[in-house]
């Protein structure tokens, strides 16, 4: 039988995953869920193998969690931003020093500058793009990879000595 996803690919050559390819995913999830062996879906729905439909199965699964999930991510996102616009927005504006319910003026009359709401809002501003990246995933650790060897040279003894 040749290949039903064969015209599914990009100019690469990798498949291109179809709301097809979803639905058939689904169903053989569906199948299995009813009792049925991973040869008889593969024959069912035309996967190559048992382990074809296994493949898919497992793909179907984590469809399930991941759009929920993507979802979820997406609306704390939403808040993270709208947190830091609101932080900009106390940032940008003047702020006026008030002591004991009245402005605090200088000798010209003049209103003296409060920086603690600016400062603040730098902090919160700060902490959410802190949020941000570590939801996205921006600050995990990243895997370094040490190879080679260590060498052990003893210096001091001649040839003929002893080692203990």
């Amino acid at each position: 039988m040749a290949n039903p996803d064969q015209d599914s690919r990009d100019g690469k050559g990798r498949y291109i995953r179809t709301p097809e390819h979803a639905t058939r995913d689904a169903r053989a999830a569906q199948l299995r869920a009813e009792g049925w062996t991973l040869q008889q879906i593969a024959d069912e729905l035309g996967y190559s193998d048992k382990s074809s439909a296994r493949l898919a199965i497992q793909r179907a699964l984590r469809e399930i969690v991941q759009g929920p999930a993507e979802q979820l991510l997406q609306i704390h996102l939403t808040r993270l931003e709208t947190l830091y616009q609101s932080a900009l927005d106390v940032l940008e504006a003047d702020h006026v020093l008030v002591s004991h319910g009245r402005i605090v003026k200088d000798d010209d009359d003049q209103p003296l500058p409060d920086y603690g709401p600016k400062l603040a809002a730098m902090r919160e501003a700060r902490a959410a793009l802190a949020d941000f990246r570590k939801a996205i995933g921006l600050d995990a650790a990243q895997k370094v990879d040490v190879s080679g060897g260590v060498r052990y040279e003893i210096i001091g003894l001649a040839d003929d000595e002893p080692h203990a």
